[in-house]
């Protein structure tokens, strides 16, 4: 029998392979010598039988999932339901009423180390992530090595979040909307990586493009600012919707970026098309951002209405 490939997609593939292809005795060998602990599990018998099925749909979505719920880290993480462990994070302490927000959305509040979302059961991403930056965070920041280990968040249901798979194939990125520029410390970096502070998102757009622009002058300002700089930034679903992968996630046609400054009181935003050629438009002020989106974010009574 051939070595055994390591990393995930080689492995999955090389398990169809034996499966399907070499039958039950190479696919007993394989599972015992590739992944002894998904044979304790129970694999063995699984994929012995979808060999002799000649099932390879079968064994690969089985696989697939194993293998995946194997390397999926296990993060920290605060418990969900409440922003009163983050309220640091927003402007003046006022966080988003989650009351106020329709049922419809299925929403969830989410606190993190460095960020706070409100989810979407619906769309399974952000509806609205806000973070608090200053010069001593992104200065922090500036050292920290990127994790890339994506992640399901566990505190939220299956069929209420994003999977992993649902991104595959789908030629848009995981984009962050607390970037992972922003994150201080490889725990807030870790957290960062959860598919809760995700869109799918056109890759030209996130990488290089107007959205990846507007992320690079916000942190240039907040490095500058006398104070504390907020950012709101989510998605926003306009005309024809598209979704990817079994979960049906949904592909924003915008994202916006609202910009506090609270030091002075200023604010801006931006709206930007999820697309590649989108441009980084002059920003608008605060009335045009509520008319655009229909979020009033910074509302003293409400913190949001949707």
């Amino acid at each position: 029998m051939p070595t055994t490939p390591t990393g995930l997609n080689a492995k999955i593939k090389y398990a169809i392979k034996v499966a399907c292809t070499w039958g039950a005795a190479g696919a007993i060998a394989f599972v015992l010598s590739a992944v002894p602990t998904l044979a304790d599990a129970g694999i063995t018998g699984f994929v012995v039988g979808k060999a002799a099925e000649s099932s390879k749909e079968a064994a690969t979505d089985y696989l697939k999932e194993r293998l995946l719920k194997e390397q999926e880290p296990t993060v920290e993480l605060p418990p969900a339901g409440s922003f009163a462990g983050c309220s640091h994070l927003f402007p003046r302490g006022t966080v988003i009423n989650i009351r106020d927000i329709s049922r419809q959305w299925l929403p969830t509040a989410l606190c993190f180390k460095n960020f706070a979302v409100l989810h979407s059961g619906v769309s399974k991403t952000p509806l609205v992530v806000v973070e608090r930056l200053n010069r001593e965070i992104l200065e922090s920041a500036r050292n920290e090595g990127r994790t890339n280990q994506f992640y399901p968040d566990p505190r939220l249901p299956r069929g209420r979040r994003a999977e992993l798979q649902d991104y595959v194939n789908s030629n848009l990125d995981r984009g962050h909307m607390a970037s992972a520029a922003d994150q201080p410390d490889a725990q807030a970096m870790e957290q960062s990586f959860a598919l809760s502070n995700m869109i799918p998102q056109d890759p030209e757009n996130n990488r290089k493009g107007a959205w990846f622009k507007a992320e690079v002058d916000t942190r240039k300002y907040a490095r500058r600012a006398q104070g504390d700089v907020f950012v709101f930034s989510g998605p926003l679903f306009r005309g024809h919707l598209t979704t990817i992968g079994a979960g049906k996630v949904w592909v924003p046609s915008h994202l916006y970026k609202l910009v506090v400054d609270a030091s002075t009181g200023r604010s801006w935003a931006f709206i930007i098309q999820n697309t590649a050629d989108a441009r980084l438009e002059p920003p608008m002020n605060y009335p045009a951002f509520v008319r655009e989106t229909g979020w009033n974010l910074l509302s003293h009574g409400s913190s949001a209405s949707r």
